[in-house]
């Protein structure tokens, strides 16, 4: 019998508000994208899950970094939306000091998945996601979403372009930048990112984890034994 691919294991396991607040990993991927860029919509398409993440008509509404289990301690994460406009600047500013501390941080993240509105990729924010990110070497995988709502020559202008812009990064940043087409509504691009992300995690070999020393241990990982620390989700 096939093995069930992983995405389609998820369950949501925790939500977390604050960086120790984690729970212990060995390998996740996080998604990540400007609000109503359509983050939920594909977490819901490659997990072949309806409602496992939650749309909403208003951006910003999610304000936690929830957590959904594949397999024992390996997880896709779904980060806050970014570049809301309807919330205090304090609340902006811990949030986007959320998102860059856990991604420059966090050692259990293998790749992000950065979900860009295709009719306006690269916004000032999905560089900054970029930049954050990058300096660690770990693998980007940018989905233009939506793309239903372009014409077939706006499709391979934007996608053009996207990639241009991209091949004037630095060099050991955009070595590790992937791009692609994407649409939670016509599932156009669904089994080429989902396979790419399930490649990211078979690469991982999770059943057997390297010793973690106390000093280096995670962004928050509990410095107690795996099984305590996912008891704190």
């Amino acid at each position: 019998m096939t093995a069930k691919p992983v995405l389609n294991r998820a369950q949501f396991h925790t939500s977390a508000a604050q960086l120790r607040d984690l729970p212990f990993s060995r390998a996740e991927v996080a998604f990540a994208g400007r609000s109503n860029a359509g983050k939920s919509s594909s977490i819901n398409l490659l997990t072949r899950k309806n409602r496992l993440a939650f749309t909403s008509k208003t951006p910003g509404r999610t304000q936690l970094i929830n957590f959904f289990e594949l397999d024992a301690d390996i997880y896709l994460v779904d980060l806050p939306g970014y570049g809301y406009a309807k919330v205090p600047p304090e609340v902006k500013a811990k949030w986007e000091g959320l998102l860059s501390r856990y991604l420059q941080e966090r050692e259990a993240l293998v790749g992000m998945v950065l979900i860009m509105d295709a009719r306006h990729p690269l916004t000032p924010l999905d560089r900054q996601m970029l930049d954050w990110f990058t300096p660690t070497g770990k693998p980007v995988h940018i989905l233009l979403s939506k793309a239903d709502k372009l014409s077939n020559s706006e499709k391979a202008l934007t996608l053009r372009r996207v990639k241009q812009e991209l091949a004037t990064r630095e060099l050991a940043a955009r070595e590790h930048v992937t791009v692609q087409l994407f649409s939670s509504l016509s599932r156009l691009g669904t089994e080429e990112a989902a396979a790419l992300i399930e490649g990211w995690f078979a690469r991982t070999q999770p059943a057997h984890p390297d010793p973690v020393s106390p000093g280096t241990l995670s962004v928050g990982v509990p410095q107690k034994s795996p099984d305590q620390g996912r008891d704190r989700g």
